[in-house]
């Protein structure tokens, strides 16, 4: 039975966040990766699009989202489904970092406004 623990856990940072993977192929999972977020205050990650559908929980805080457009504020408790394809923007406009706890299937790119891939080593 494969258990990951916290010490084990492997921190990546990009456009201002912090991801904390736990599932990955590399931990034994087959199917899924799993992370914790930590989005900062004043935190604006760049739009992208994602291939994969996604499911976000957050655990703590409250984050401005915009998903194909519509902007929508969730708070703690609060689940979001981001389809493949759509178009996901996250910004944090509190004084405090949210915490999120995301699921996706294995294989998950995005892709920014400008045409940049990216192949997250949390979700792959």
């Amino acid at each position: 039975m494969p258990v990951i623990r916290a010490s084990e856990a492997v921190t990546h940072e990009i456009h201002g966040a912090r991801f904390v993977s736990y599932a990955t192929p590399d931990t034994g999972s087959k199917e899924l990766c799993a992370w914790r977020g930590e989005i900062p205050a004043g935190t604006k990650a760049p739009a992208h699009t994602v291939n994969r559908e996604e499911i976000l929980h957050l655990l703590d805080g409250e984050l401005l989202i915009t998903l194909d457009g519509r902007a929508d504020r969730i708070t703690a408790g609060d689940t979001l489904i981001i389809n493949p394809g759509a178009t996901l923007t996250v910004e944090n406009p509190t004084e405090r970092t949210a915490v999120t706890w995301v699921t996706t299937s294995i294989g998950l790119t995005a892709e920014l406004a400008d045409g940049t891939r990216i192949v997250p080593p949390w979700a792959n």
